[in-house]
């Protein structure tokens, strides 16, 4: 067996550890997820599904799926689009990160290392629950 065999078969298999049926669909977008270095749009999602042949629909429907059945999580980032990634796998998102959103392009990236102190963690309950933290500014590409 191949190393693309048993990846694809650990795609499979947690898909339908999560209560869904392992389409054709699905397995695309949970590879293509976990492949992703940051959070992908519906858009850019259903771009690289539609090579397979899935429509945009299809591929929304999936996306929604695998984050109700706790594969996925969906994030907005301010400007009203969402965003979807693996919650655990290859990129190591297993608990929620920060983000880091450009002003001037657009592009949102992980910040996977950046955590809240012990001291702002403590002042932060003060006030509410954090279960979110969004960085603006410009990055490398656009200084």
């Amino acid at each position: 067996m191949t190393k693309n065999d048993e990846s694809l078969d650990l795609v499979k298999q947690a898909i339908r550890d999560a209560g869904l049926r392992a389409t054709p669909a699905r397995i695309a977008t949970l590879q293509l997820l976990q492949t992703s270095t940051s959070p992908l749009t519906h858009a850019v999602v259903a771009e690289h599904l539609s090579a397979t042949g899935v429509d945009k629909a299809t591929a929304f429907r999936s996306l929604n799926d695998m984050v109700e059945a706790g594969l996925l999580r969906k994030t907005e980032v301010g400007d009203h689009v969402w965003r979807f990634e693996v919650i655990s796998g290859e990129n190591g998102h297993d608990d929620g990160h920060p983000h880091f959103l450009c002003v001037d392009c657009g592009s949102v990236s992980c910040l996977d290392d950046v955590k809240l102190t012990a001291g702002s963690q403590r002042v932060s309950e003060k006030v509410g629950e954090v279960t979110e933290i969004l960085l603006r500014g410009h990055c490398n590409n656009c200084r």
